[in-house]
């Protein structure tokens, strides 16, 4: 009898530590928002891109046509990019380059490569690690705007940054 008490007596105490509302910190969770708080409450998913906004502060590269030059609003968002990417360190990314429907399928391939590529290639020139980067080129493969026209086109022009590592 007396020990079956005990036994009841100690596994009432263990379930009561289990289920303890006090939860351990969990470092992954700091990491992931940045220890300097540079996410500002944005949402940052493994897997989760800038097209959809679960990238954290990470925004869409957009260029001109048949371009893949680094200019103006598309240079200051690859910095923009650059300097959260810094700040948080265990993110890694892949960066996906896009075209509008507008070319051959192979064309539109090498264009989507020469984008993200100069994406990546800016990012280590400011100081982001080459391996927390990778790329790919899906051509006009996947929209994000459906359409045939300037307003579609523009918003397909894109590297997208996809959270591969947070």
């Amino acid at each position: 009898m007396f020990t079956r008490a005990l036994f009841t007596t100690l596994m009432v105490a263990f379930l009561a530590v289990g289920c303890s509302s006090n939860k351990p910190k969990n470092n992954q969770d700091d990491a992931a928002n940045g220890a300097n708080g540079a996410n500002n409450g944005l949402t940052l998913e493994l897997n989760g891109d800038s097209d959809s906004g679960k990238a954290g502060g990470l925004t869409t590269v957009y260029f001109g046509f048949d371009s893949s030059s680094l200019e103006g609003s598309t240079k200051t968002a690859v910095e923009a990019n650059a300097e959260f990417l810094k700040a948080n360190p265990t993110v890694d990314v892949q960066i996906e380059g896009h075209c509008d429907e507008r070319g051959g399928r192979q064309y539109n391939l090498a264009l989507g490569e020469r984008r993200a590529k100069a994406v990546r290639d800016h990012l280590v020139a400011l100081g982001v690690e080459s391996k927390r980067l990778s790329t790919i080129s899906y051509g006009n493969e996947r929209p994000v705007a459906e359409g045939a026209d300037e307003s579609a086109w523009s918003k397909n022009r894109r590297a997208n940054f996809v959270v591969t590592a947070k």
